[in-house]
């Protein structure tokens, strides 16, 4: 099969590897119809995260089960699954407490950028649609394996609830879909900073009220004037650095809350104010299979289109490409086509 590799910073390929096969009764062969490039990947991609030459990368992927081990009951050849990034069992004590990324027999989904993909706990990860779902839905399906179901944690881990106003730290696909999450749950107002017009134009399609391109002092001072100089009841960070960090604290309100789904780098907390103003955190790796059945329904009920992320679709060939447009801030998220 063809799947992406990396073997230096910005050095992308494309190679043949051996087809993925069974060898445990937990795991699963996923023929893949959709994978996609997440922000996280850039952190490796720019030589900020170690990489090991030749390892293969992607982590996102929608497809139709090729294969099932003897210990997966709920799932057979021909369904169409949504795999989450974080694989779990389910069942173990952390994922019955709702920390499925934490799950003591949890793993890590790779080979999303190819053409076929080895599931570990796929009884426990997977979940399927009903049916092959129409084309036109696969990207809001794929948005499910990570970017929907993270900044959806982003949204519960900052108590976001009705009438609140939020601040998302963070235009790329997890703070857009932050955005989405915020507006479902009944924020009343919902602050995208943002410094990108295509950006903007999702994150008001998805429901946001205001738009703050400002940074540092004077993004804090147009938080100020929106929320009438108190401050955000919930503020989401969904980049990873200090700055954000720092932006998302200077912007809540003494007792707030700050979501973070970032993953970080560098990133000192602000333990001073956080102790001065009542402000928590809360936040980290997304439980995605806590939120999957809930997610899976608003996407093909219609109620939500995270898919709108996506704003380039490229053959799997093209896949450096892919990083480079990302990089380049040329595109948002690209989907990949196999």
């Amino acid at each position: 099969m063809r799947v992406t590799t990396i073997h230096a910073a910005r050095d992308i390929r494309l190679e043949d590897r051996p087809d993925p096969v069974i060898s445990a009764p937990t795991d699963a062969v996923i023929k893949i119809t959709a994978g996609c490039i997440c922000g996280s990947d850039l952190w490796p991609y720019r030589g900020e995260n170690p990489i090991t030459a030749g390892s293969t990368i992607g982590h996102e992927m929608v497809g139709v089960i090729e294969e099932v081990g003897s210990g997966v009951s709920s799932f057979k050849a021909g369904d169409f699954v949504v795999v989450p990034f974080c694989t779990c069992d389910n069942t173990c004590p952390h994922c019955v407490n709702g920390a499925q990324s934490a799950c003591e027999n949890s793993g890590f989904t790779t080979g999303g950028q190819g053409e076929f993909g080895l599931v570990q706990q796929a009884e426990g990860s997977l979940i399927k649609t009903d049916g092959l779902p129409d084309a036109a839905l696969i990207p809001s399906l794929l948005t499910l394996a990570d970017v929907f179901p993270t900044g959806w944690h982003c949204a519960v881990s900052a108590r976001v609830k009705p009438g609140d106003t939020v601040v998302v730290v963070g235009d790329g696909a997890v703070g857009l879909c932050g955005v989405l999450a915020a507006v479902q749950m009944g924020a009343e107002k919902v602050v995208a900073m943002s410094r990108h017009e295509p950006r903007q134009q999702i994150a008001t399609a998805f429901g946001a009220t205001h738009i703050v391109a400002e940074r540092g002092a004077e993004g804090v001072k147009r938080i100020k004037e929106i929320t009438g100089g108190v401050g955000a009841d919930a503020v989401l960070e969904c980049v990873g650095t200090d700055d954000s960090m720092r932006m998302a604290f200077s912007a809540a309100r003494p007792g707030a809350m700050v979501g973070f789904v970032g993953v970080p780098h560098g990133v000192k907390l602000p333990v001073d104010r956080m102790f001065a103003k009542n402000v928590g955190l809360a936040g980290g790796v997304a439980p995605v299979r806590r939120y999957l059945p809930e997610l899976l329904e608003m996407v093909t009920s219609g109620t939500v289109n995270p898919g709108l992320v996506f704003d380039s679709v490229l053959p799997l060939s093209e896949v450096a490409e892919g990083y480079r447009a990302m990089d380049e801030r040329r595109s948002i998220k690209v989907l990949l086509q196999p």
